[in-house]
């Protein structure tokens, strides 16, 4: 098998978002309810142009793409450190275990580590025991002493519209 590891492209963006329905629709079938919604064009629009959302690695096999990995780069206060947060990573179920997943994490380990970055953060459905395996398999560490939260930027009662204009003449 040819495999190459290179970042993604704007051009890549109907493999992805094949892929990403995908890794949508296994994750339903684990019992995930989320509403899945990168698509090929979500991905041009968030992934490209004057502020990127985030950065892209793809796994090419013969020059087609099997997999992909999307990334963004945060900040922990508490270890006052850079990290590079992996938003999702899906290798095609035909062309799993054959090194994919594993040379997109390491790729991704060598930008986190040129960018600065301590660690590599991610999250896993909890019903995903192959993906939580495959991860401990390469050293990860499960964290169980904090959970996720999510709210949405305009949430009732928050006011967002109104925030940036307030601070403004607090100043």
């Amino acid at each position: 098998m040819d495999l190459k590891i290179r970042p993604a492209l704007a051009e890549d963006a109907a493999a992805v978002g094949r892929l990403a329905q995908q890794f949508a629709g296994y994750l339903r079938s684990l019992g995930d309810t989320t509403e899945f919604n990168l698509t090929a064009e979500r991905y041009l629009r968030d992934g490209f142009g004057p502020r990127p959302a985030f950065g892209g690695l793809v796994a090419e096999v013969e020059g087609k793409v099997v997999g992909y990995l999307l990334y963004h780069f945060g900040y922990d206060s508490d270890a006052a450190a850079r990290n590079l947060h992996i938003a999702d990573l899906y290798v095609d179920a035909a062309t799993r275990r054959q090194g994919a997943g594993r040379a997109l994490v390491s790729a991704a380990a060598s930008i986190a580590v040129k960018a600065g970055a301590q660690e590599m953060i991610w999250s896993v459905y909890h019903a995903n025991k192959l993906a939580a395996t495959f991860y401990e398999n390469l050293g990860a560490q499960r964290t169980t002493d904090v959970f996720y939260m999510k709210l949405r930027a305009a949430a009732p009662g928050l006011d967002a519209d109104n925030r940036d204009q307030g601070s403004r003449r607090e100043r």
